[in-house]
């Protein structure tokens, strides 16, 4: 039997951070908001694309797991909003990481694609 195990993780967020003052304009304000969704601010891209995202988090997960990229074989990308339908996100992340020992694909689940991810990965 094959064990799988996660060795590192990352994560990345855009520079840019947009307050609830903001969606004032479209009708809604900051109480509301926080009251009902529980959300003071969020990160809002300015040009980064899903893989540009993506691989800033690689990057830092690799770092943690005290791996390089051409120890990688397997690169799944779970999103609902890629850079273009094709090719897949994975394989832009697999370029900018240079991890040209990885296979790459695009798992587009919306909300479970996490879990369909780790779990596709345990069993290849």
């Amino acid at each position: 039997m094959i064990n799988a195990f996660i060795k590192g993780t990352g994560s990345y967020a855009p520079s840019n951070v947009v307050t609830n003052k903001y969606f004032e304009k479209v009708g809604s304000n900051d109480a509301w908001i926080y009251k009902n969704l529980g959300i003071k601010e969020r990160r809002i891209s300015k040009g980064e694309t899903t893989s540009d995202l993506a691989y800033e988090a690689a990057k830092n997960a690799l770092q943690q797991a005290g791996l390089t990229p051409s120890e990688i074989d397997l690169i799944i990308l779970a999103t609902a909003t890629p850079d273009r339908p094709a090719p897949s996100c994975a394989c832009f992340v697999q370029e900018k990481l240079e991890a040209f020992n990885a296979v790459a694909f695009d798992i587009s689940a919306v909300c479970s694609g996490a879990v369909f991810a780790m779990a596709t990965g345990y069993n290849i």
